[in-house]
């Protein structure tokens, strides 16, 4: 498939090497100068979500090739007025180039649209899912925390182990566990700790002994853990 790509920042240059490796005809370009070759089957916008609809607003209609996007939180209205459009979103972090490339292959997308975003889901070796537009938002907040919420909290942790004389590297062994847990039991039956057992006054001392600057995170995750705690203790017996 000859397709060309709108943005080479980390995600279109991710998709451009991906792509590439799996047989594709790539043209990464960047969109202030912009050419369309004839034989183009996909255009995929890979910008900011803000830059969606001017960017595709000003790229030529066709019928003989598909405008797509690559955003988790937009719909296909952005797309407007082009009439082949769609959608396909990787659930992987794109932190680099090269990492970004490897994941593509295999991962899962949420896709809208045309089927030709399906297909190159499945030459990437991808899977696939949809959902409506009305729960898109719902699902593009669940992506961000699995990913960049989880690493705004390995940096909380990261300054609490510097409080304790120590780095983050000591405790990376214990998230791993944690989140094998997370996937063999569920985050309610996986949750340890002193929220688990309702130890107030454990609690009550980390909050002496850690930075200030670093209380008011650390309060929040205690309550969403006290929550997750309550949650598993009036769950039904099965």
């Amino acid at each position: 498939m000859k397709i060309t790509i709108v943005g080479a920042g980390r995600a279109g240059g991710s998709f451009a090497v991906a792509l590439s490796d799996v047989g594709h005809d790539v043209s990464l370009q960047h969109h202030d100068d912009l050419v369309i070759a004839d034989a183009t089957e996909l255009v995929l916008l890979c910008v900011p979500d803000d830059a969606l609809a001017s960017i595709a607003a000003s790229l030529p209609r066709s019928d003989r090739y598909v405008v797509a996007h690559c955003a988790g939180s937009r719909t296909l209205d952005v797309l407007a007025p082009h009439t082949r459009v769609g959608s396909l979103h990787p659930l992987v972090p794109l932190s680099t180039v090269e990492e970004g490339a490897r994941r593509l292959r295999g991962a899962v997308y949420c896709v809208a649209g045309d089927d030709v975003v399906r297909a190159v889901v499945d030459s990437l070796g991808g899977r696939s899912f949809s959902i409506d537009d009305d729960r898109r938002a719902a699902y593009h907040a669940a992506a961000c925390v699995a990913a960049n919420h989880v690493v705004a909290l390995l940096g909380h942790v990261e300054r609490l182990a510097e409080a304790a004389g120590l780095e983050l590297s000591d405790f990376l062994s214990l998230t791993t566990a944690a989140l094998a847990d997370v996937k063999e039991h569920g985050p309610a039956a996986a949750l340890t700790g002193p929220a688990s057992r309702g130890d107030v006054v454990t609690i009550d001392a980390h909050l002496t002994a850690i930075p200030e600057s670093e209380r008011a995170t650390y309060v929040a995750l205690a309550d969403a853990a006290f929550s997750l705690a309550e949650r598993r203790a009036t769950a039904p017996l099965h």
